[in-house]
């Protein structure tokens, strides 16, 4: 398959600036260097407001997003935005967490968790939980179903959606209904076939998440603990339904088939798409390419399907 044409001159204008020097790469500069500027025009919701919770060691700042649509019961789906657990903030993923408000539609919590290397895990894992926690004991206040309760992330986003799934199936709750997993990290092993093929040329590199996991979690030794590779959990067995989307050109493509294949060989309902012809990241191109704006309808329509099954 050929790269989407408009995901081609995306990446062209992404990788015009040069691949940085990873060995000599700071946290600060990469956030520095990679921040956009906010969008002119910003979707229209019902209501965006700023918010702090209690967490584990500090207080944990969310975004509360509201739909335009007047309703009770709404879902409820907390969001953890990606960028390698290292960069990445509430206004990094405002437009995706916008979309999904209306979409839905579904009052949205975007976590701004703790972030690498200031913070190496578990506070990531630790600052997911306690918004999940936070979200779902106050659903009601927000005009939402707890029984409707969603999470959901992209990248290092997906993967703590996806602990944070195994980690309330072990401690008995919060119940969680679905979780939507965008090319999701699942594991640390960079000796897959994906990264050997894609690991060059296509936006996200295998040196950068060399990198990424040397700022999150530096001990290799620890990698394969599932609250950072929920691919290595023992059991995938009664976690939420899924929906999982994986891209064509992304190192991380074969980890997330793969998981996507585990949850259903666990008798997990599975939604999976590998959509051919894009690159790790391009969700957050909607409203710019075509291939992102359809690949979210379709996100949509699975997650909503799954819970009028309930």
């Amino acid at each position: 398959m050929t790269m989407d044409p408009q995901i081609a001159a995306i990446l062209g204008a992404l990788t015009s600036q040069g691949t940085p020097d990873w060995s000599s790469m700071s946290a600060e500069v990469l956030r520095s260097v990679s921040k956009m500027p906010p969008p002119e025009s910003p979707q229209t919701v019902g209501s965006v407001n700023d918010i702090r919770i209690p967490g584990v060691t500090s207080d944990i700042p969310l975004r509360l997003y509201r739909p335009t649509v007047a309703a009770e019961g709404l879902p409820l789906l907390v969001y953890f935005h990606g960028g390698g657990f290292v960069i990445g903030d509430l206004d990094s993923h405002d437009n995706l967490c916008r979309a999904f408000c209306e979409a839905l539609p579904a009052v949205v919590v975007s976590v701004d968790y703790r972030l690498a290397p200031e913070h190496r895990f578990p506070a990531a894992v630790e600052d997911a939980m306690a918004a999940t926690r936070w979200a779902a004991d106050r659903a009601a206040s927000f005009g939402a179903d707890r029984a409707r309760l969603l999470v959901g992330g992209d990248s290092a986003g997906g993967n703590l959606a996806a602990v944070v799934c195994q980690l309330a199936r072990n401690a008995g709750g919060p119940a969680i209904a679905h979780q939507v997993l965008l090319y999701p990290v699942c594991d640390a092993d960079l000796s897959r076939d994906s990264y050997q093929r894609l690991g060059q040329g296509y936006f996200l590199e295998t040196p950068m998440m060399e990198w990424f996991w040397d700022q999150y979690l530096p001990e290799a030794a620890l990698r394969t603990d599932p609250r950072a590779a929920p691919l290595r959990a023992a059991s995938l067995e009664q976690l939420p339904a899924a929906t999982v989307i994986t891209a064509e050109y992304d190192p991380l493509n074969e980890e997330g088939n793969l998981y996507a294949s585990a949850l259903r060989g666990a008798g997990v309902s599975v939604q999976h798409r590998e959509v051919p012809g894009v690159i790790h990241g391009f969700m957050s191109f909607i409203g710019m390419a075509q291939v992102a704006d359809q690949t979210f309808a379709e996100v949509v329509a699975a997650v909503q399907e799954a819970l009028a099954e309930g």
